[in-house]
């Protein structure tokens, strides 16, 4: 529309060189708003859809039928049409590069729980809350971190893409496993089943390795920085019916045990079941056993401390 104005006689009016500057800066879509902000009325709209000058991407979003249709400029399209929103999951993953994904249809769009808006072929989801440091901006798109969006992935994606996506996303710097332990935790809490399952597969990968887990490796840390001793690690002490019962930390010449309780396993009524038998025993057996969550370690480590100093100084 814009480009064939360029070469009429009498020169493009202002108004549509500001709405072709929005534009351009839009791969080539605008919306009613912005055209009616640039001084462009509704019947010039409609004359130009009519005498197609322009085509009509979506409620409220026009375009250029002169500007090259792709995947990203139909999510562009998208994105604006619905207003305030966020590429997310699958859609927000290929944006950001995560390896396994590819942008494709259907998108996958983001909005702040109440808002009614919804486009056919497209999946809408909905949070209460979007912080800031959930959001990112790619190449223009608005979306969700890459932190994240692998939160948000975890809850429906195979566990080998998962793989393949968190260990890209460590390699190219967009997530750190400490940052994004921070967002599991933080956002845990929410009723979600992704970041159960997210840490999970954190955990499974360090088993596979054979290196200690981050909660492991964060309280051998914490222990260091507070100039505590460091325990020794995978220790068998004692046996709790027919099942040996190994201990995650032991203060060596003390009784004092630390359990970190990780993800890796569901806490089925079973498990719950020998985790009570395994705790009994200890305590029968003369330990003074404790225990940490991710939570703990991750949120309150100076209660952990304290926690850790009062009972070594408690041994005699």
């Amino acid at each position: 529309m814009w480009a064939d104005a360029a070469v009429e006689s009498p020169p493009m009016p202002d108004s549509q060189r500001r709405i072709a500057a929005i534009a351009t800066g839009q791969l080539g879509a605008f919306t009613s708003e912005q055209a009616e902000e640039a001084g462009i009325s509704k019947a010039q709209l409609r004359g130009w859809i009519q005498s197609n000058r322009l085509d009509k991407a979506g409620f409220r979003t026009y375009r250029s039928p002169l500007t090259p249709r792709t995947m990203k400029s139909e999510l562009a399209d998208l994105l604006l049409d619905m207003g305030e929103s966020w590429a997310c999951g699958p859609t927000a993953g290929a944006l950001g590069d995560l390896d396994g994904f590819v942008l494709k249809k259907p998108f996958h769009i983001l909005l702040q729980r109440g808002r009614n808006v919804q486009r056919v072929g497209v999946f809408v989801h909905t949070t209460k809350m979007l912080p800031l440091i959930d959001r990112a901006i790619i190449d223009d798109f608005p979306v969700t971190t890459a932190s994240r969006t692998l939160i948000d992935l975890a809850a429906t994606t195979p566990k080998d893409t998962m793989e393949k996506a968190i260990a890209g996303a460590f390699r190219d710097g967009s997530s750190t496993e400490r940052f994004l332990i921070e967002r599991i935790i933080a956002l845990s809490a929410r009723g979600r089943s992704g970041p159960r399952q997210l840490m999970a597969i954190l955990e499974r990968d360090a088993i596979v390795k054979g290196r200690r887990s981050w909660l492991e490796q964060r309280f051998l840390d914490l222990l260091g920085e507070h100039g505590l001793p460091t325990p020794q690690m995978e220790v068998v002490l004692t046996r709790a019916r027919d099942r040996l019962v190994r201990v995650d930390c032991l203060f060596t010449g003390t009784n004092v045990v630390v359990e970190l309780l990780g993800y890796r396993w569901h806490r089925t009524k079973e498990q719950l079941q020998r985790d009570t038998e395994r705790l009994n025993q200890l305590q029968l057996d003369g330990f003074l056993a404790f225990q940490f969550t991710y939570d703990d370690v991750v949120s309150d480590p100076r209660n952990v401390i304290e926690i850790v100093r009062t009972a070594l100084g408690l041994v005699r």
